[in-house]
């Protein structure tokens, strides 16, 4: 059975206000429920720059953040796996650059998706898995009504979203109105004592190595 990416409601709902929120990409991470990685309870935003076609995150946000919620309980897997952004226009289609900032930034991880919610309301989401017989495949998206939710928090959720998201106005006199002649900051390549990429690799991948293996010897 081919896995779905399922968001309560009050996830998309906090998704949608994010996307609509201003003019450029926004990117965070999805916080997975402790029983269903591919359930999403909660997006989250770190600092990050951002322009109609770009997105990148702060290096030191993504450490602090990654440290919070190491702190909160969660295990890796639940909130360093699932990258979640935006794309102004109507194509969810990731392009080259989301590509190399999925292959560069997960591809350590034993598992790992890409998610794109679009203006005009397509999606786009591909799960990878990077250990043992390698397999990605784009799968379905949907709203779970079916598990309790919390109702929206519009005030909270705009706080979050000036603290972290710094848009950079394309003009003619910036470097930037050509994102193919600027080199763009990487996305969280820490180089510090702790290397958080190191993080991706303490997840226990077994919750996915049964539907790794159903999905790759599945009889046609």
């Amino acid at each position: 059975m081919t896995p779905t990416l399922r968001f309560t409601p009050t996830a998309w709902a906090k998704l949608l206000f994010l996307r609509d929120r201003g003019e450029t990409e926004v990117g965070g991470f999805g916080i997975s429920s402790p029983l269903d990685l591919l359930l999403i309870d909660d997006v989250r935003l770190v600092r990050q720059s951002c322009t109609s076609v770009t997105v990148a995150f702060d290096d030191q946000s993504v450490a602090d953040f990654f440290d919070r919620q190491v702190d909160h309980g969660f295990r890796p897997e639940q909130f360093g796996r699932v990258w979640i952004h935006t794309h102004p226009g109507d194509s969810a289609s990731p392009s080259y650059k989301d590509e190399e900032t999925f292959a560069r930034c997960f591809g350590e991880s034993d598992w790992a998706l890409m998610f794109i919610l679009a203006q005009g309301g397509e999606t786009y989401a591909r799960l990878r898995f990077n250990i043992g017989p390698r397999a990605s495949l784009e799968i379905p998206v949907d709203v779970d009504y079916r598990r309790p939710f919390a109702a929206a928090d519009q005030l909270a959720w705009d706080c979050e979203y000036v603290e972290c998201v710094h848009p950079l106005h394309l003009t003619s006199h910036n470097p930037l109105h050509d994102p193919l002649q600027v080199e763009q900051p990487h996305l969280f390549e820490i180089e510090t004592e702790d290397d958080w990429q190191d993080w991706f690799n303490l997840a226990n991948p077994e919750p996915f190595a049964t539907m790794r293996e159903e999905l790759l010897y599945a009889p046609s």
